[in-house]
């Protein structure tokens, strides 16, 4: 399918690893010229070389910045420099967060404020400082959650509130800013293996435990791929998605078991 994403300016924070850096690649196949960022420059130098080693014309189409999402001060200072080099942008997709918490019921106030700072605040500083510039392309606006957002599975409490509220904010967004030709969408990705990430850890520490939580949860009885969660973000921020907003998709092997 021929998503028409051909010269595309497209921000994807936190995109040197994992999912993001899925987003990137899969943005880049499809033309568009694409942002990859990250708090670390010599992560950022790593990934750009990554998708450069796999198409080495995609080296022009991609700009390696380095920027802290829970800074509205960064933020600005990057969206300043994209319009110095680009002049304007089309797709923003919120892609920045972390699970990493503790056990505890309710964490302590420095925990719950750290966890809700990475995975919501972001988000919302990330959406105030780009809608100008997706106002004026009539662009598309899209964030990653999570299923633990959507349903209690036992995950952190201090993550799985921020999650949610992420899908509040997308979909309450959504509808105001319509009117303005801009699209927001949401994707909740269940649980996605990349080498380093949080299940590689908790393979290593228990295969047989994590194993036996997969087959029994997710009727698909596998982990996602990072590759699949960037395919559904693609098709959401392109054309074949316009009549599509204030929506979350779900994208988890059947893992969760609301109707909606």
């Amino acid at each position: 399918m021929d998503l028409n994403l051909t010269g595309k300016r497209v921000v994807v924070t936190g995109s040197s690893r994992g999912i993001g850096l899925a987003i990137a690649k899969a943005f880049l196949i499809e033309g568009a010229k694409v942002v990859i960022t990250s708090r670390h420059a010599s992560d950022l130098k790593h990934a750009k070389k990554e998708l450069s080693d796999v198409n080495t014309l995609w080296g022009e189409k991609i700009l390696a910045m380095p920027c802290d999402f829970s800074a509205s001060s960064n933020i600005e200072s990057l969206k300043d420099r994209i319009i110095n080099e680009w002049g304007c942008v089309d797709i923003v997709v919120a892609n920045v967060g972390s699970g990493v918490s503790v056990p505890d019921s309710i964490p302590d106030e420095a925990h719950f404020d750290n966890l809700v700072k990475l995975n919501f605040n972001t988000a919302v500083n990330t959406s105030r400082i780009f809608l100008p510039l997706l106002t004026k392309t009539k662009g598309a606006l899209l964030f990653i959650s999570s299923i633990a957002g959507v349903e209690a599975f036992g995950a952190p409490i201090d993550y799985s509130v921020a999650k949610t509220a992420v899908i509040s904010f997308s979909k309450n967004l959504a509808r105001k800013i319509a009117i303005d030709g801009v699209r927001v969408n949401c994707v909740a990705p269940g649980n996605v293996y990349f080498k380093g990430g949080t299940w590689d850890n908790k393979l290593q520490e228990n295969p047989e435990g994590v194993q036996n939580i997969i087959k029994s949860s997710v009727p698909m009885q596998r982990f996602g791929k990072p590759e699949e969660i960037a395919n559904a973000v693609v098709f959401l921020c392109s054309e074949k998605a316009s009549f599509i907003t204030g929506s979350t998709l779900k994208v988890d092997g059947g893992q969760t078991t609301s109707i909606q």
